[in-house]
């Protein structure tokens, strides 16, 4: 259910399936999105975490690195956590430093990064837990980042809630863009500010990352084929002969102080 800021929460995750569901993608992950690799999403980031030359970094939830690389020789150092093996292998020389581990129970000490930043990680965690923990590890003055897919608002948020549970069937997390800013506000940070991203996916590419039936990805197909006015028009939603279907997808960039 829905709670009045927009945000929907499902039951506390269950680590088995969150580990399931990313040891399938593993493979094919990096190719899964457009996103995913998007230098722009990447420069927009790195910059919203403010000066780096002197931080030492977490990469929360590293999956395959791709954050990481991005910050490694920008940052003076770059750790990375992450729960499952077969996408934190691949990472393993994008970081520094790389500690397996939940986000809900950091090996960390307290105040021990300048920066702590986690990518399309919370969506599939038990959210305030985990954005306390990332609080909890930065030092006094340091940074907190949250990037996520959310929804443009009550207009969209049903049938985008929708979809995104049909392709992550591990997710347990849908957002708004102030619920980032509510979590990390709860957890303790001041000064939080948002960026927006827009990201233009084939939502066809999108939905084949292995670990999910042809089955659903038909049904997310079908969501597209008669979505409501609302979220067609604010997706800017486009398709070729009603099979393939194009959508603006918004990130929200969120960035608090400890």
């Amino acid at each position: 259910m829905a709670s009045r800021s927009g945000s929907s929460t499902q039951p506390r995750p269950d680590r088995g399936e969150v580990l399931d569901h990313f040891t399938a993608r593993a493979g094919r992950y990096d190719q899964s999105s457009h996103w995913c690799t998007d230098p722009i999403l990447m420069e927009r980031i790195v910059s919203a975490l403010g000066p780096l030359s002197e931080a030492r970094v977490l990469d929360v939830a590293c999956g395959t690195g791709l954050v990481s690389r991005a910050l490694k020789g920008v940052a003076r150092q770059v750790a990375g956590l992450d729960l499952t093996p077969a996408m934190y292998d691949q990472a393993l020389d994008a970081v520094d430093e790389f500690v397996p581990g939940s986000a809900e129970d950091m090996p960390f000490p307290d105040d021990e990064f300048d920066v702590v930043v986690c990518r399309q990680g919370v969506q599939f965690m038990e959210a305030e837990r985990a954005v306390g923990e990332m609080v909890r590890v930065a030092r006094p003055g340091g940074r907190v980042c949250l990037v996520n897919l959310c929804a443009y608002g009550l207009e969209d948020r049903d049938t985008y809630f929708e979809i995104l549970a049909l392709r992550n069937p591990a997710r347990r997390n849908f957002f708004l863009r102030e619920d980032l800013a509510a979590l990390l506000q709860r957890a303790g940070c001041r000064e939080v500010e948002l960026r927006d991203h827009v990201s233009r996916e084939d939502v066809d590419r999108w939905s084949d990352h292995g670990a999910i039936s042809e089955g659903a990805r038909e049904r997310i197909r079908e969501i597209y084929r008669s979505a409501p006015l609302a979220f067609t028009r604010l997706h800017a939603v486009e398709s070729e002969d009603g099979l393939r279907y194009f959508d603006d997808m918004l990130f929200c960039i969120a960035v608090g102080r400890k």
